[in-house]
């Protein structure tokens, strides 16, 4: 509907020029470059996967590093992994509940609740988590 409507590119170039944005689950997912770290499978095709690209690297919110031993199937982070693993350039902030992150003066903070948030690059051996107090600015370059 963001994109049928117009919306993508004018809240795009609002925020471009000063306006504060402030989204939270999917409002977080379409401030990256595209919609592809969503939650949320579409169940009809989007006019396209590309978002506002107000931030340079992909958001997953709602992440949980939980795993079922009772669940078969893949853990959040197999299918972060695998996104990176097809998409070599992307990075991937997931951000786990009651935190946010936050671009002010062209400086990046993760705010909210004393949690961790985890970051996924296909040139890191591991994924690294980052807290409240760490510089996480790199991701903004």
């Amino acid at each position: 509907e963001l994109h049928r409507q117009g919306l993508m590119q004018a809240i795009n170039r609002r925020a471009m020029n000063g306006m504060p944005y402030m989204g939270w689950s999917a409002g977080s997912n379409v401030a990256g470059p595209t919609l592809c770290t969503t939650n949320d499978m579409p169940i009809v095709e989007p006019a396209s996967f590309d978002c506002m690209n107000l931030v340079p690297f992909q958001i997953n919110p709602h992440y949980t590093d939980f795993f079922d031993p009772k669940h078969g199937g893949e853990t959040r982070d197999d299918r972060l992994k695998e996104y990176i693993m097809v998409n070599p350039n992307a990075v991937v902030v997931a951000i786990r509940e009651a935190t946010a992150l936050s671009v002010e003066d062209n400086k990046l903070t993760l705010i909210g609740k004393p949690n961790k948030m985890k970051v996924f690059h296909r040139n890191m051996s591991e994924t690294k988590e980052y807290g409240l107090n760490d510089d996480i600015n790199f991701l903004l370059k």
